[in-house]
């Protein structure tokens, strides 16, 4: 049996993200370290690890708050330092026991709120 078979059979094929700023939303997209597929004025996509993609949609009106997703990351210490040297100001590292991780937020140009969690990868190949 090969690493693929092992590999679950499903994965998020797609997340949406609103904005109406889409040059600068596409720009802190690459910045925070997703990868540029198609950049357009209505519609952007960026690749993430695993092969998700996030459609970037502009909108007239965007409603600030948590965004329908959230990211993680091997390194949450790395990120958040690498994120506030950049000067993108992410929260302070919060743990949350409960949940077994730790987590930062940072709001991207539209307002939309993106949370970090550190990895529960379960060590397997996915």
């Amino acid at each position: 049996m090969s690493e693929y078979d092992q590999c679950p059979e499903v994965g998020v094929a797609h997340v949406v993200l609103n904005t109406d700023r889409m040059e600068e939303t596409a720009r802190f997209m690459r910045t925070i370290g997703m990868r540029a597929i198609f950049d357009g004025p209505e519609v952007s996509v960026y690749e993430m690890r695993g092969g998700t993609h996030l459609i970037l949609m502009r909108k007239d009106k965007v409603v600030e708050g948590d965004a329908s997703f959230d990211l993680m990351v091997d390194d949450l210490r790395a990120t958040h330092q690498r994120l506030s040297f950049l000067g993108l100001a992410p929260s302070p590292i919060e743990a949350c026991p409960s949940i077994d991780h730790e987590v930062f937020t940072i709001s991207e140009p539209a307002g939309n709120v993106i949370t970090f969690f550190s990895s529960h990868a379960s060590g397997k190949p996915i």
